[in-house]
C-alpha cells in the first residue's frame, strides 16, 4: 500500500479543522441505535480538540437526493456525538454559505460543531467543484476519517481533499493499516472466508481473493452455487444456475494460482426456511430433493478451523449460513469463536467487514475480540475487491 499523510506532527492548535466523518448510523423513532461509528470517531475528535483545534465535522445521512429532508437531518445525531464525547456539541443548519460560515466564525479552540447533511446538495455526490470550495472556505485542514465513504468521489470526501492539506484521521487510518496487514502486505498464511447469497454480487471479490489468498473458504448460498456447478444436487436450496460456468472458471484459475477453495463437505438442511425448523445433516452429495442448504455442516466447521489453525492471516467477509434464523446461525458462530480464540491465544491476524460480517460477529459475541472488524462495508469490499479508492488516493504521500 502506498504511504498516506496521517496527523503525526501536523500543527492544529488554533485551525479549523474539517473532518469528514461518517455519521450515516442507524436512527429509530429520532434517535441512533446504535453509536459503534460515532464511538470510532472519538479517538480523532479528541486528539484534535486536546490540540487546540476547531473541529468541524462534514458528513452524508442517507440519500435525501439533493433536497431537505427532515427525517434525515444530522441534529439528532449530533446530540448522540456530543452524548458519546461527554461534550457540547455544536450543531449548523448548514454545511455551506453564510449560516455555517457564522457557526464556524463562533468556535474557539477546542470546540465541535456539526454541520448539516452535505447531501442536502445535490453537487455533493457529482462531486461538484462549486461547492467543494464552498466547504473549503470553512477550514484551514481537511482530515477524513471516514474509510466507509471513501469508495466515492464525493464533494466532501475527494473533492475538498485537493484544496485543503489533506490527511487521514485516526480511525481511516486504523482501517488502511489493518487492511494492509490483511492483503497488501499479510503475514502468510493467508486464509479468506467469504460468505453470501450470490455468486454474481461477489465476482471481483472471489477473483481478487483468489489471487491473493492461500485458502478461500466460501460458504453461504453462494457455496451451493458453486456446488451445483460441480455436479452436486442441491434440492431446493438457493442457487445461481447461470453462474456454474463462472464458479467452474473461478475454481479453474484458483487451482492455476495455488489457491485451495474450502467448499462445503456437509450441509444442514431444512423442508422451510424458518426459524428453529426440522433439520438434517447431511453429505453435499445427499440432500434430499425437497430440502434446502441454510448452513455448512460440523464437518465443514472441522476443515475450515483446521486451515485457520494453520494460518497467520484471516480476512473474513460474509456469514457462513443464514445465521439471523436459528439454528442457522451455528457453523457462523463456532467459527468466528474459534478465530476469537486464535486471534488471542496464537496472534492471528483476523480482519472482519462488511455489514452482515459485523452483524454475524456482534452475534457471536467475538467483534472485540478479533484484530479488527470494518463497519465500512462498501468501501471495504471494494478494498477487498482490488479497487481504489479515490478517498484514499487523495491522502497518498508524495
Amino acid at each position: 500500500m502506498a504511504s498516506f499523510r496521517t496527523l503525526d506532527g501536523v500543527d492544529v492548535a488554533g485551525k479549523r479543522v474539517l473532518l469528514r466523518a461518517d455519521l450515516n448510523v442507524p436512527v429509530r423513532d429520532g434517535a441512533v441505535s446504535d453509536r459503534t461509528r460515532l464511538e470510532r470517531l472519538t479517538p480523532t475528535i479528541r486528539e484534535l480538540t486536546e490540540k487546540g483545534a476547531r473541529v468541524v465535522v462534514l458528513s452524508h445521512f442517507d440519500r435525501p437526493k439533493g433536497k431537505r429532508v427532515p427525517e434525515m437531518s444530522l441534529r439528532p445525531i449530533a446530540e448522540a456525538l456530543g452524548t458519546v464525547l461527554n461534550r457540547a456539541v455544536g450543531f449548523a443548519d448548514d454545511c455551506v454559505g453564510a449560516e455555517a460560515e457564522a457557526a464556524v466564525a463562533r468556535l474557539a479552540d477546542g470546540d465541535v460543531l456539526v454541520l448539516e447533511n452535505t447531501r442536502y446538495h445535490a453537487g455533493e455526490e457529482k462531486n461538484d467543484p462549486d461547492l467543494a470550495a464552498a466547504m473549503a472556505r470553512l477550514g484551514d485542514i481537511f482530515v477524513n476519517d471516514a474509510f466507509s465513504a471513501a469508495h466515492r468521489a464525493h464533494a466532501s470526501t475527494e473533492g475538498l481533499a485537493r484544496l485543503l492539506p489533506a490527511y487521514a484521521g485516526r480511525l481511516m487510518q486504523a482501517e488502511l493499516e489493518a487492511l494492509d496487514a490483511a492483503l497488501g502486505n499479510p503475514s502468510r498464511p493467508v486464509v479468506a472466508i467469504v460468505g453470501g447469497a450470490k455468486v454474481s454480487t461477489k465476482l471481483d471479490l472471489l477473483g481478487n481473493l483468489s489471487k491473493r489468498v492461500d485458502v478461500l473458504v466460501i460458504g453461504g448460498a453462494m457455496a451451493n452455487t458453486f456446488l451445483a456447478a460441480q455436479g452436486h444436487d442441491v434440492g431446493k436450496s438457493l442457487q445461481e444456475a447461470e453462474m456454474h460456468d463462472t464458479a467452474r472458471q473461478i475454481l479453474a484459475e484458483a487451482k492455476t494460482g495455488n489457491c485451495e477453495i474450502l467448499l462445503p463437505v456437509d450441509l444442514i438442511v431444512a423442508a422451510e426456511f424458518k426459524a428453529n425448523p426440522a433439520t438434517r445433516t447431511v453429505a453435499v452429495d445427499s440432500v434430499p430433493g425437497d430440502m434446502m442448504a441454510l448452513d455448512v455442516g460440523p464437518e465443514t466447521v472441522d476443515a475450515i478451523e483446521a486451515r485457520l489453525r494453520k494460518a497467520s492471516t484471516l480476512v473474513w467477509n460474509g456469514p457462513l449460513g443464514a445465521f439471523e434464523t436459528p439454528p442457522f446461525d451455528a457453523s457462523t458462530v463456532a467459527v468466528a469463536q474459534s478465530v476469537a480464540g486464535l486471534t488471542q491465544s496464537a496472534g492471528l491476524k483476523s480482519i472482519g467487514g462488511g455489514g452482515d460480517t459485523v452483524a454475524a460477529l456482534k452475534h457471536a459475541g467475538v467483534a472485540e475480540r478479533m484484530t479488527y472488524v470494518s463497519t465500512a462495508g462498501g468501501a471495504f469490499l471494494e478494498w477487498l475487491e482490488g479497487k481504489e479508492l479515490p478517498g484514499v488516493r487523495v491522502l497518498q504521500a508524495g
